[in-house]
């Protein structure tokens, strides 16, 4: 897709959508009048599967119906619940079913693989992240150097784009693990910037940290169902993410991890046990010894929350029926659709701080209106009002994401074109 940025071009290309059925399996927000907003914020919150509902039914229906019994009989038996979304997360991840699980929130499985795989020492201690991470992941950082004693001061490294640049070279990242070298203990890196939208090739920060001698994670809340992924290959040691933003779970939904195959039995690393992480073989015998399931499912701790879990198991039916490599095509498509529009209709009005080649983002475009941060968000605001759904981010984006599974070609023009009057009339008050 490159040259035309017209409207017919548009509905043309959702005409030939091959996706463009699954846009009928969520529910769209609609504006007061009844009609379907544009809602670009699957990056923050996907919409719900009109077949969430049923599922969670079924399950109430089992509860209600059968009681504890539903544990083992009914629509889908308790016990073995988030077996039901391990084949499908797996494909999404590019990993094997024994290195994926479906469990708790994403920073709480954080701290539960940080448990195991921060070990630090007087030597080896320091931590890499990007500056400006998601609060949370900081957070999570930060308290787990606390609590094996030493001061976030020396032991974390925060790692920034260069001077009057917004996002992160490949190089800095690979010689920012390199002068850290024996010190380091750990990369914590994001499969995609969720500020900017920078998508990161992890093979190299994972081979690069291998190289020192640390440890490598990645936040993939903004990556999985977004990009088409390969943990497994990229060689890293652990992984987390949520479920609500591109998995479409829902709001505070189970999120997942991914531990290496390499980990699977590595039985003497230090963890956070919990019953559902035992043998599944004995645990109904109760005894008092600690025996973890081999892979990443040895790091669950409580039984999955079935009623959270059942509008995953309905999203990931539709990733598997739309296919991530489709989705990803169509993915390339918007995004490039919508940055030709920016530039030829905005250009010195609205930057975007998103990398350019399609390699380097997802879904995810990040803009900068010029002017004053008031002023941006007084645009904002007014596309909110006109219908056009994204998010701000301090200080001074915002965040738009034209998701292929249920967003339109035909929605991306109307929302460049929204833009546009906003800053028409933003421009004529002024």
């Amino acid at each position: 897709m490159t040259g035309a940025v017209t409207l017919p071009f548009a509905e043309e290309h959702d005409r030939a959508d091959p996706l463009r059925g699954f846009r009928s399996e969520f529910h769209v927000p609609v504006d007061a009048s009844g009609q379907p907003i544009i809602y670009f914020a699957g990056h923050s919150l996907g919409l719900q599967p009109k077949s969430a509902a049923r599922l969670i039914h079924e399950e109430l229906d089992d509860w209600g119906r059968r009681g504890v019994l539903g544990h083992h009989t009914g629509h889908r038996p308790w016990i073995r619940y988030h077996e039901h979304l391990t084949a499908h997360t797996a494909q999404l991840a590019g990993a094997g079913a024994h290195e994926v699980v479906n469990m708790s929130s994403l920073t709480v499985n954080l701290h539960l693989l940080m448990v195991s795989f921060y070990r630090p020492t007087a030597a080896r201690f320091r931590i890499l992240i990007e500056r400006g991470a998601f609060p949370s992941d900081r957070y999570a950082v930060e308290s787990q150097i606390r609590f094996h004693g030493f001061d976030p001061a020396s032991a974390l490294i925060e790692l920034g784009p260069r001077a009057g640049e917004d996002l992160l070279q490949a190089e800095d990242i690979e010689a920012a693990i390199g002068r850290a070298g024996s010190s380091l203990a750990l990369v914590l890196w994001p499969g995609v910037q969720y500020l900017t939208g920078q998508a990161f090739d992890l093979g190299p920060i994972a081979a690069a940290a291998h190289r020192v001698g640390a440890i490598v994670g990645f936040d993939m809340a903004h990556a999985i169902g977004n990009l088409e992924l390969s943990l497994h290959a990229s060689d890293a040691d652990f992984a987390v993410w949520c479920g609500y933003k591109y998995l479409n779970a829902g709001p505070g939904s189970i999120a997942g991890a991914f531990v290496h195959e390499r980990h699977a039995e590595a039985f003497e690393r230090p963890r956070f046990a919990g019953w559902w992480g035992h043998d599944k073989e004995t645990r109904f015998l109760m005894g008092p010894e600690f025996r973890p399931i081999p892979g990443a499912e040895g790091w669950q701790v409580s039984n999955p929350p079935v009623l959270s879990a059942a509008p995953l198991i309905a999203s990931l039916d539709i990733f598997r029926r739309a296919g991530m490599d489709r989705l990803r095509a169509k993915s390339i498509e918007l995004t490039g659709f919508l940055a030709r529009l920016v530039e030829a209709r905005l250009a010195g009005r609205v930057a975007i701080v998103t990398p350019h080649a399609p390699a380097e983002r997802g879904s995810q475009l990040s803009l900068r209106i010029s002017g004053s941060v008031a002023f941006a968000q007084s645009i904002f605001e007014s596309l909110e009002s006109a219908g056009a759904i994204g998010d701000w981010r301090e200080p001074d984006l915002i965040r738009v994401a034209p998701t292929p599974l249920y967003n339109t070609f035909t929605e991306v023009f109307r929302f460049v074109e929204l833009l546009e009057e906003a800053l028409t009339r933003a421009g004529q008050r002024g």
